[in-house]
């Protein structure tokens, strides 16, 4: 599973728990390995996680996309469990298993019946260091993650431009890959990269196993030094520093690609949390983000799509639990009758609004509240507990943080809603890309076939 899709179905996190003890217990074995439990009995049901401090930002130009290759490699067996053993002995103890890969993690995650966790642990503990990569398993996944990749970004218009986009806005940070990979370097991966890949970051020390659900924390803590605490410990050797240049003024370009419909999708520069110089810059500029973005009483919406009717969809985000600087972005797609270039004017005047007006008591309230039940629903799922704490800790920032986002978004005012619009949401740090259709030429086709 991509980046992108990952945002589809849990992120792009904005919400984290927010009450003031989330009861969360924590102990690191003796290799390195950090466990987290969160006790949740609602249901008999455990949600256990292991997270990898490895995603395609760790990754050098040549081998990019190689932390989800190896992902689909993971299922690939151990002398212990031959291929397909992982997935049959899940289903076989009625659980669903999956994994994915973002930018700064790779994790994989079971869901079963509280009382099977120790099959959950047995398996990931055997595939973390014992894994076998064999070339005939590589041969065959080769031609998965080429079809999943042509499915997902080349043959899909906005998947397509956000990745042309992302190579533009960044020069030398490594977001600027795709989490797929580059396709020369899907198609020339060996069995050394994957191995050499693997003996690097898959190690105990460099792993958070997390588990959510009807279970008790010391059996949890119990059962991975049972599982885990033999594994031995590996070389992890800490990564220089990515900084990303000064954007010295305005990117921009044109993608042109068989669509239906133009759009228009803008970046600005910004630290996320762990980068900003002030933590409250961070949160100032996720509640703006929800000050244009959070839902239909929002600005985008109710300015661009139902008040001045110049779009059909508008919409913002921040990625506030990045590992590296990341992107304050917005996107929209025009009505008929009406250009990118029209809306590129009108979502700058949105910023400008915000850059020059204090956004109102009423504004401020409805994000908080939204904060608040956004987390009520998330709390219903113990998968989005147990994300919120992975990507924490696997980021930098630390589980703890969980127990501080509400009470830091609801100290953000106005003034500083306004200041870091002025500050970071300038013209110098800004790229645009835009999305112009391209018709399919059919006969064209039918002659190449031929």
């Amino acid at each position: 599973m991509n980046n992108r899709l990952l945002c589809t179905i849990l992120l792009c996190l904005p919400v984290f728990a927010t009450s003031a003890e989330s009861k969360v217990s924590e102990r690191v074995l003796s290799n390195g390995l950090k466990v987290l439990v969160k006790e949740d009995h609602r249901s008999p049901v455990a949600v256990s996680q292991v997270w990898y401090k490895v995603g395609s930002s760790y990754e050098p130009d040549g081998i990019t996309g190689i932390s989800h290759m190896l992902e689909h490699m993971m299922f690939k067996g151990t002398d212990k469990h031959p291929v397909g053993e992982f997935s049959r002995i899940i289903a076989e103890n009625g659980g669903e298993e999956n994994a994915f890969t973002g930018q700064d993690y790779t994790a994989y995650f079971q869901t079963m019946e509280a009382s099977r966790l120790a099959v959950s642990f047995e398996l990931e503990a055997d595939r973390m260091r014992n894994l076998h990569l064999l070339p005939e398993e590589l041969k065959k996944e080769l031609q998965v993650v080429t079809e999943e990749r042509r499915m997902r970004t080349d043959d899909n218009p906005q998947a397509k431009m956000q990745e042309q986009f992302m190579a533009l806005a960044y020069s030398n940070s490594p977001y600027k890959h795709p989490v797929i990979g580059w396709p020369a370097d899907i198609a020339n991966y060996t069995v050394e990269d994957l191995q050499a890949w693997y003996q690097r970051w898959y190690a105990p020390n460099n792993a958070t196993l997390v588990v959510v659900g009807d279970v008790q924390a010391n059996a949890v803590f119990d059962m991975a030094e049972k599982y885990f605490g033999a594994l031995k410990s590996g070389d992890i050797k800490i990564l220089k520093p990515q900084t990303e240049i000064d954007q010295l003024g305005v990117r921009k370009m044109t993608v042109k690609v068989p669509a239906k419909l133009p759009s228009v999708l803008m970046g600005y520069k910004v630290p996320a949390l762990k980068t900003a110089e002030k933590e409250i810059d961070a949160y100032a500029l996720e509640v703006l983000a929800g000050v244009l973005d959070g839902g239909n009483s929002a600005r985008l919406t109710s300015v661009l799509v139902r008040g001045k009717q110049i779009a059909v969809s508008a919409g913002a985000s921040y990625g506030l639990p990045s590992r590296l600087s990341d992107l304050f972005e917005l996107e929209a797609t025009p009505a008929e009758g009406k250009t990118v270039n029209d809306l590129e004017v009108a979502l700058k005047d949105e910023i400008k609004k915000l850059q020059q007006n204090l956004v109102s008591n009423e504004e401020l309230q409805r994000i908080k509240a939204q904060v608040l039940a956004s987390d009520i629903f998330q709390k219903d799922s113990n998968f989005y507990q147990a994300m919120e704490l992975g990507i924490l800790e696997t980021v930098g920032l630390g589980w703890q943080k969980a127990d501080e986002y509400v009470a830091k978004i609801n100290q953000v005012t106005a003034e500083q809603v306004r200041d870091v619009a002025k500050k970071y949401l300038i013209e110098d740090h800004l790229s645009v890309a835009y999305l112009e259709p391209q018709t399919i030429n059919l006969t064209a086709e039918k002659k190449g076939a031929n």
